[in-house]
């Protein structure tokens, strides 16, 4: 079997599989099902200083080979997630990634200090409206990502700062360059697109937020191509994420330039996702005789 193990920061994950936030809550319910710990790491639900109850139903629909959701980061806070489901995570041996939002900057400076020394990563999710810029997301704009990644920085001395970059923006290359000058440690993408799907006989949309995310094995094309431009942009390690179903979903994004996954949605449709990709990626790795998962990190070649 090959050596799956990868580095990031100086955190060592068994193998490149992170379960992706929000598509997993804080792995309570999957692990009634499998041992967890077979994962390299868990992105948990997004969360915020206070609980959230989320946007009004209905709030997910289908649309061919994705999903929209337009939950809200329904969550019970910050402080909830130490007290109950922390220690849970130390359990399993999973390299802990916390995912943080906000509606400020000084929401994602506090949310840090709060989580800097007890998780293993926080990841900031800035698709999230900044409510003192008109709702604009923060991750749009590279002059606001470099500030907001700079407050989150300010606030961890001990723990990296993996940050989270949206595909609804002018340049993904431009961004992620624009989080590394703001301090960060190493960036994920992608964060979901957006998109509407509509009810014909009612002539409204079936999501009650009207818009939602775009997730699921639709996107992957569109992902890959992003993770490529960003891993090309930037001298930190990049996570990639975006409609990965299967291994060698996985050997694409790590060839694109990954140095590990996120897999979310695939969740949904198979509770076992993850463990399947694992055991066939092993087996790929195996069959092309490469004896260690690092070795594909980059070896894409252009035509």
């Amino acid at each position: 079997m090959a050596q799956l193990k990868v580095n990031i920061c100086g955190v060592d994950f068994k193998n490149p599989l992170i379960a992706a936030s929000g598509t997993f809550g804080f792995g309570r319910e999957y692990n009634e099902l499998y041992d967890i710990s077979v994962l390299g790491g868990i992105s948990t639900k997004g969360m915020t200083l206070e609980p959230r109850t989320g946007n009004p139903v209905p709030r997910i629909a289908e649309g061919g080979s994705v999903i929209l959701n337009a939950v809200g980061l329904q969550n019970p806070g910050v402080e909830h997630f130490i007290k109950s489901d922390l220690q849970f995570l130390k359990e399993k041996g999973v390299v802990i990634v916390a995912n943080v939002a906000g509606k400020t900057f000084e929401d994602y400076g506090e949310i840090c200090a709060k989580l800097d020394g007890i998780v293993d990563f926080v990841e900031l999710n800035i698709s999230c409206p900044n409510v003192k810029a008109g709702g604009m997301a923060f991750g749009v704009k590279p002059e606001s990502i470099k500030k907001v990644t700079a407050v989150a920085k300010s606030s961890l001395k001990s723990t990296p700062l993996m940050v989270k970059l949206s595909p609804n923006v002018e340049s993904i290359a431009v961004n992620a360059k624009a989080a590394q000058d703001g301090g960060a440690d190493c960036i994920s993408l992608i964060n979901t697109l957006t998109g509407m799907v509509i009810d014909i006989e009612r002539r409204r949309p079936l999501i009650a937020n009207n818009t939602g995310g775009v997730s699921g094995a639709g996107i992957k094309p569109i992902a890959v191509r992003m993770v490529y431009e960003a891993a090309h942009a930037v001298d930190i390690p990049v996570i990639g994420m975006g409609g990965i179903t299967c291994a060698s979903d996985v050997v694409e994004f790590m060839m694109a330039g990954a140095r590990a996954v996120q897999v979310g949605t695939a969740n949904f449709s198979n509770a076992y996702a993850m463990p399947e990709i694992l055991t066939n990626l092993n087996l790929w790795l195996d069959g092309h005789g490469i004896k260690d998962v690092n070795e594909i990190v980059g070896a894409l070649q252009l035509n």
